[in-house]
């Protein structure tokens, strides 16, 4: 099993509004996406200096199912509301 770490800093251009569409549509992910087992996520509760905005947490059952993901019409559809208003991205994927 593969899981997939993805934390956002967002800019200020995520608004209140952005943010409802875009996490409507990373719910809809588990029931759209083949081969995504289960999809964790949430904003940061701390807001530490160090802190990060959002954290995506997936897990999938090969490598070559996060190529189906990234490319899946219905993660497409969110990148619109989240890549233009991103600071800063990292991510990391590990065998489990």
């Amino acid at each position: 099993m593969i899981r997939h770490i993805v934390m956002f800093r967002w800019k200020p251009s995520f608004t209140d509004e952005i943010r409802e569409q875009w996490v409507a549509g990373l719910e809809r992910l588990p029931d759209e996406v083949p081969g995504l087992i289960s999809l964790t996520h949430g904003p940061d509760v701390l807001h530490t200096a160090k802190s990060w905005d959002h954290v995506i947490i997936a897990d999938f059952a090969t490598k070559e199912d996060i190529d189906v993901y990234n490319s899946h019409p219905a993660h497409e559809a969110i990148k619109p509301l989240s890549l233009p208003n991103v600071s800063q991205l990292a991510y990391v994927d590990f065998e489990l």
